[in-house]
């Protein structure tokens, strides 16, 4: 109970600290809405509208930096994230609630993805280390050092642009209707499987070498001995004693990057012209769109908060060593 007390404490304290980071960050930045909105559409609309449209987003209002702290929050209490300025008047809750199952969908499936194949690709390679398999270490890493925008432009280049496999932008065909049927589904498959490539190639090296690296301590532990000693057979061995010790920090791993997921891969998101919540928020932030920055980055922060959360209860139900009673 104590644990769980000190938890909730903790994240009350670092959600409070994010949202208000949230509030004051757009606010640092550099010009306004309204500014931007008339810069692009410069000799398209009057420069005299100018004023109608601050009275029309609502920043003609001469607030203090806490009386719009205080009225953000009483926003949020109500579940209200506001109105997007650039899709005005429609609800950031409503962009954002279009958006964020595309970033789910493709990053969620391709961490999944990445997770399984590298620690059970590390499982392998760290129980018989010394071996071949550790040819696949280098082959790996490499993918994982190039920048992701790299690895999407050589997809694109390859399979896109030579082969002409799959599409190279989009994330499903324009002339269809969203819906769940057959040609749908197969459509968002087929326009999300160079951006899921991208995200499989340049994680699962991260996930191989965490597998191997722990496979290797724990294999030289007494308990894998003594279970050796007991004539259990190999594949018993493997997962019943270390893969299972291993792969406590892997796991938490997994959590944690579950939360980064609904942030997605903004430059992943950017190359493919990918309709995701961080490409909606490159284009927030391009617009000066405060309340869709606020909402993105809102929808971002708690996911991330939730995931800790989750790695946090997940790890002490794993290893009962870390529970401590005061």
């Amino acid at each position: 109970m104590t644990f769980l007390l000190r938890r909730i404490a903790f994240y009350a304290l670092t959600a409070w600290a994010a949202i208000t980071l949230n509030f004051i960050v757009p606010r640092l930045l550099p010009g306004d809405p309204v500014t931007a909105l008339m810069g692009r559409m410069q000799g398209r609309i009057d420069s005299n509208a100018e004023q109608s449209l601050r009275v029309l987003f609502g920043l003609d209002q001469d607030l203090s930096l806490w009386q719009q702290y205080t009225a953000y929050w009483a926003m949020l209490f109500r579940g209200d994230l506001g109105l997007s300025f650039t899709h005005f008047p429609t609800p950031v809750a409503d962009i954002v609630g279009q958006a964020l199952p595309w970033t789910v969908g493709l990053v969620g499936v391709a961490t999944i993805i990445a997770f399984v194949l590298g620690t059970l690709v590390g499982i392998a390679i760290g129980w018989r280390r010394g071996t071949w398999a550790d040819g696949i270490l280098p082959v790996s890493t490499f993918f994982s050092a190039v920048p992701y925008f790299w690895v999407g432009l050589i997809t694109i280049t390859v399979f896109a642009v030579n082969l002409r496999w799959f599409p190279s932008n989009g994330s499903y065909d324009r002339g269809l209707v969203p819906a769940f049927t057959g040609e749908f589904v197969g459509s968002v498959i087929y326009y999300g499987f160079l951006p899921a490539l991208t995200v499989v190639l340049s994680s699962v090296a991260g996930w191989i070498l965490g597998m191997r690296n722990m496979m290797v301590t724990v294999s030289s532990e007494d308990y894998v001995t003594v279970a050796h000693a007991k004539g259990l057979p190999g594949h018993q061995v493997v997962l019943g004693y270390a893969a299972r010790n291993a792969i406590l920090p892997q796991v938490s791993s997994f959590a944690l990057s579950l939360g980064f997921v609904v942030g997605g891969t903004l430059i992943m998101e950017m190359v493919f012209s990918y309709q995701g919540i961080g490409y909606t928020l490159y284009q927030a932030v391009s617009t000066h769109d405060y309340p869709l920055m606020q909402g993105c980055f809102l929808v971002i922060t708690l996911s991330v908060l939730v995931a800790n959360i989750i790695a946090d209860f997940a790890y002490v139900a794993l290893d009962p060593r870390t529970r401590k009673e005061d």
